[in-house]
């Protein structure tokens, strides 16, 4: 695959995926009735739907920063991946698994972006490691 499609595959999943997380961590913030009554549902304490507003809203800004906090952006993607896995198995066990298609859409769409990544920056040794 060229240079050129792995980068426009990569800025379109990780647009997608900023305006998903953008928009989520946003209703998050406001106190969105619909994103707080699911959570609250799920069995999350109000207190926690803040944090996660605050680290999305974060996260998504490192993410579009093009060439920059490589590093830090390996540490988005995780939190992601962890988001959506939670929300996924919480889905799962409190209203089944209908529920999960969006996560399974953020999923697939984050792993692609996230290889995509790979494939455009590779990890540089810290310290002089090996």
């Amino acid at each position: 695959m060229k240079t050129k499609t792995t980068k426009i595959i990569y800025w379109s999943g990780a647009i997608f995926m900023s305006l998903w997380f953008g928009a989520s961590g946003f209703f998050e913030l406001t106190k969105n009735p619909v994103v707080w009554d699911i959570t609250l549902q799920l069995g999350y304490p109000s207190h926690f739907i803040y944090i996660l507003g605050v680290f999305k809203l974060a996260g998504i800004l490192v993410l579009l920063l093009p060439n920059r906090l490589l590093r830090l952006k390996e540490w988005v993607f995780a939190g992601m991946f962890f988001d959506i896995t939670f929300a996924f198995f919480s889905k799962i066990a409190v209203l089944g698994f209908p529920s999960t298609i969006d996560a399974i859409v953020a999923f697939t769409v984050l792993s692609v972006t996230y290889f995509m990544f790979r494939k455009l920056y590779t990890p540089k040794p810290i310290f002089g490691e090996a």
